[in-house]
């Protein structure tokens, strides 16, 4: 299948194709002795991922896990289909995203709020999961991969109070989920991803440097794909937060409303990207992983919770 690209280390990412764009979200099967699934992608990305799973010799009940770096729709929209799918596979998520997998009438609510009708078209519908499944993390864990091989779990919040990073005891590999930001291959652009509600931006710089002092050997972007070059990356990361949050409290201090202060923080960060610069997929593509108009409301959601 043309979705699928082995990493080595027997780790596999997925295309999963969300809304039926190519390069948007991946998910990652850890093919060891115990196969798991790292991110499902969408609920309407589930039976690509289903797909992919197949052909890589992952039967119904082959899956002996499947955990997500945390539940925002475009990372953990198909666990519900996906533990539907593979019913022996035990559905691994952070305590704090742990209840919203089980009854996720709430989390839905407010995602069609934010989306509106798009909510459909670009993720499609969160089903619950049996809460008996569910295995939530405390602010570290582990999950058995086989063989004496494990996926210990590190609590990141910043992107999300429900965050957590994974790293491959084999490979060395950390999967950084969004607490890292969205990274391009095609430019080798990263952004932040800093949404509302939950950013904070010291506690999203202390994740950052967790991410450092865990040494990994590469980053795995759920948006998108792998990158070796992992010190320069994550300091990069550092970087982006820092520009995004000063050019934001800018926009605030001058008393810009939220369509102003987003129009003035794209126009003045257009110069980092060189995805903006691309042809026009490029550039749509690049908005739809790391928005402007999200996260410039996170960043001012914050602003107004510390700086009243």
């Amino acid at each position: 299948m043309d979705n699928i690209t082995a990493l080595g280390g027997d780790v596999y990412e997925i295309d999963t194709r969300m809304a039926g764009f190519s390069g948007i979200t991946a998910g990652y099967l850890i093919l060891g002795d115990r196969p798991c699934l790292v991110e499902t992608g969408t609920s309407t990305s589930a039976p690509v991922v289903r797909d992919a799973l197949t052909s890589l010799g992952v039967g119904p009940r082959d899956l002996a896990t499947v955990v997500v770096t945390h539940i925002h729709l475009d990372h953990a929209g198909g666990v519900g289909d996906i533990a539907g799918f593979y019913p022996e596979a035990e559905i691994v998520v952070h305590e704090k995203g742990a209840r919203h997998l089980a009854d996720p009438s709430r989390l839905m609510a407010s995602a069609r709020m934010v989306w509106g009708d798009r909510l459909d078209t670009l993720f499609g519908e969160l089903s619950p999961t049996e809460a008996s499944r569910i295995r939530a993390l405390g602010d570290t864990g582990a999950i058995d991969l086989g063989n004496g091989r494990t996926l210990s779990s590190h609590y990141s919040p910043g992107h999300a109070k429900h965050h957590v990073g994974l790293v491959d005891s084999g490979t060395g590999d950390l999967y950084v989920g969004d607490a890292a930001g969205v990274y391009l291959p095609q430019t080798g652009d990263l952004r932040p991803a800093t949404p509302p509600p939950d950013f904070d931006l010291r506690t999203a710089l202390d994740s950052i440097s967790l991410f450092e002092a865990l040494g990994p050997q590469r980053l795995l972007f759920s948006h998108y794909g792998p990158v070796t070059d992992v010190q320069e990356t994550l300091e990069r990361s550092a970087e982006e937060l820092r520009v995004w949050v000063d050019l934001t409290r800018q926009a605030r201090s001058e008393g810009l409303d939220l369509d102003h202060a987003v129009a003035m923080v794209r126009d003045r960060t257009r110069e980092r990207y060189a995805a903006l610069k691309a042809d026009e997929a490029t550039a749509e593509q690049f908005e739809l992983l790391s928005g402007a108009p999200s996260n410039v409301a996170g960043i001012m959601h914050w602003l107004d919770r510390v700086q009243p």
